[in-house]
């Protein structure tokens, strides 16, 4: 059996030692691992049992799926949509694993235990080094801090909701949005940074010419386009079913937003094709 060449994540960066690349992944994971006290309190506040509450996080291990559960059932929605939401909440984790399966190449045996951890904290510290070696080091050590943390937190939550009685009346009914709120800003910053940079034109990378920049910097905008489309129509239709639909309901309508946008970006593509064809037969027969 041949061996795949080693693939590097992103081969214009620099190459870092272990102890930098253990430090931000033990930072990460330690840092995301303290949100599951807030998913606890919102399971138990949602009604799920201690059992449960501890089963959905070592079994699910997947936060915005796992919030997105008890929040549905927690609204008094039915299981089976509460869980649908959830299933395609995590459908995301699908498409980071066929990246890193590139980039780790780890061995088929030990592929369906590294699965359970790949969600997006520990992808995004794997593709953010230099080589394979590091790469998974990263994941390794972002995936046994996060999952450990996340665990014992989650617990430890639902222990301090159960002894507390209502956490609506302590105001920790909010502990779910807020850090949805939390992990969204340093994406949002990340963005707003990233922008100007695409605009005004970025030092084209070692191996790439300018052409080669300049022609990626249309690609990359569109995409971010067509992102921000998707999620203000996803929040559009969710808003718009909620007075309407069943607890659970209203996340599923709205990933309709994803082949809306994509729909009409592809007849957007193909009018401006036909334009352009019009364009060039009225220059030649001029």
């Amino acid at each position: 059996m041949t061996t795949a060449p080693p693939q590097k994540p992103h081969s214009g960066l620099p190459t870092k030692p272990r102890s930098a690349v253990v430090r931000d992944a033990l930072g990460v994971g330690a840092a995301v691992g303290l949100s599951g006290f807030a998913f606890g309190v919102t399971s138990a506040g949602a009604g799920m049992t201690l059992a449960q509450t501890c089963v959905l996080s070592l079994l699910v291990f997947t936060g915005a799926s796992q919030f997105a559960l008890v929040g549905a059932l927690g609204a008094g929605g039915a299981p089976l949509p509460a869980a649908a939401g959830a299933l395609l909440l995590g459908v995301r984790n699908a498409f980071y694993g066929l990246r890193l399966s590139q980039v780790l190449g780890l061995p088929a045996a030990v592929r369906p235990l590294a699965a359970h951890w790949v969600i997006d904290e520990t992808s995004a510290v794997a593709l953010a080094q230099p080589d394979r070696r590091l790469a998974r080091l990263g994941f390794t050590v972002t995936g046994v801090t996060l999952y450990a943390g996340w665990n014992v937190t989650t617990l430890l939550g639902a222990l301090g909701a159960a002894a507390l009685g209502d956490p609506a009346a302590w105001g920790l009914d909010v502990a779910g949005p807020a850090v949805f709120l939390a992990l969204l800003l340093p994406m949002l910053r990340d963005r707003s940074s990233a922008a100007p940079s695409a605009r005004a034109g970025a030092t084209p990378a070692p191996g790439q010419d300018g052409e080669g920049t300049a022609t990626a910097r249309p690609a990359r905008a569109a995409v971010l386009r067509h992102e921000v489309a998707v999620a203000v129509l996803a929040v559009v239709l969710a808003l718009a079913c909620v007075p309407f639909l069943p607890a659970g309901v209203p996340v599923l309508v709205a990933v309709l937003a994803a082949p809306a946008v994509l729909a009409v970006a592809a007849l957007r593509s193909r009018a401006a094709a036909r334009r352009e064809r019009s364009a060039a037969a009225r220059a030649e027969e001029a």
